[in-house]
């Protein structure tokens, strides 16, 4: 899979055709990645977001970029980890799966992620890794409108998580 990549960084920074928001469902902003992506991208962001009206979990909504180095945002509402017993695990590939289809819908060819729900929400972050990657690779293999999916972590203990994860569908891809 060399069009999955995963780095340790700062998703605001990555210069991408879109990256994609860990947004809470008011899209209004928030602490984490969400907080950090409207500071970044300034008011206008939130002025956009105000009109989106909200988002459900595991749905997906794009904006412009504004400040940011990248063109777009896409906001998806992971889910809180509730035990496991919640549909968790089917709302966080949606996350991956409705955010990759916005991407191809508006042409975007490079698009960066964060880690969804491991954070605040508490997904456990060696599972939700399996689901972001096997998620992305396998809608990778049916679109080929995507060049490039980069996986930005924000700590070298999720990144290994996640290049992990890479690693395995790499060995025994679906």
């Amino acid at each position: 899979m060399e069009r999955i990549r995963v780095v340790l960084g700062d998703i605001t920074k990555i210069e991408a055709d879109a990256i994609v928001n860990a947004a809470n469902k008011t899209l209004l902003g928030g602490g984490g990645v969400d907080g950090a992506i409207h500071r970044a991208a300034g008011p206008e962001l939130l002025k956009e977001c105000i009109g989106l009206k909200g988002c459900e979990t595991g749905q997906a909504k794009i904006t412009k970029g504004y400040r940011l180095p990248a063109k777009y945002v896409i906001h998806t509402v992971g889910p809180v980890w509730r035990g496991g017993e919640h549909n968790e695990d089917m709302l966080l590939a949606s996350c991956y799966r409705n955010s990759l289809q916005l991407a191809v819908e508006n042409g975007i060819k490079t698009i960066a992620f964060p880690s969804i729900s491991t954070g605040a929400y508490r997904f456990p972050v060696e599972r939700a890794a399996k689901i972001a990657v096997s998620g992305i690779a396998g809608f990778l293999k049916e679109h080929s409108g995507i060049d490039t999916v980069i996986i930005v972590c924000f700590d070298k203990k999720t990144m290994e998580a996640y290049e992990k994860a890479l690693d395995e569908v790499k060995k025994n891809p679906a």
